[in-house]
């Protein structure tokens, strides 16, 4: 590349979900809370479990509820959605995913189900 050009470069952009957390079970990573099932109070919108909030959910027509999910990736309450899951330990996590036939990016993100080019508007928008 040019001198003042800049580059990304994402190493692991080929690495799959299971990939992913097989790596943190080899490595031994500690994770936060979050990243297993626990009972949370979350809403229905767009056939995606989300976190009841200020951002803007539930709206009057859902209804917030406790359910037993996880997160299968983090971001923004508002485009992050949960998973109904029993995976509370690494290893339960890793046979979920293993037996999944739903993609991350299917099953938890709010503008995948938006439009096509809801994370391309949301980078121009200096999201990322």
């Amino acid at each position: 590349h040019a001198p003042g050009e800049h580059v990304r470069v994402f190493p692991l952009s080929n690495w799959t979900e299971l990939d992913v957390w097989q790596y943190i079970a080899r490595e031994a990573i500690e994770l936060p809370p979050i990243y297993f099932a626990h009972e949370r109070e979350v809403f229905q919108r767009n056939g995606m479990w989300l976190t009841a909030g200020d951002w803007g959910g539930p709206a009057a027509h859902e209804r917030a509820e406790k359910r037993q999910v996880r997160y299968r990736t983090v971001g923004d309450m508002s485009c992050t959605g949960a998973v109904d899951s029993e995976a509370a330990t690494l290893d339960a996590v890793i046979a979920e995913i293993a037996a999944s036939r739903l993609t991350e990016r299917g099953a938890t993100r709010a503008d995948d189900k938006m439009s096509e080019a809801a994370m391309e508007d949301r980078k121009r928008e200096g999201y990322f």
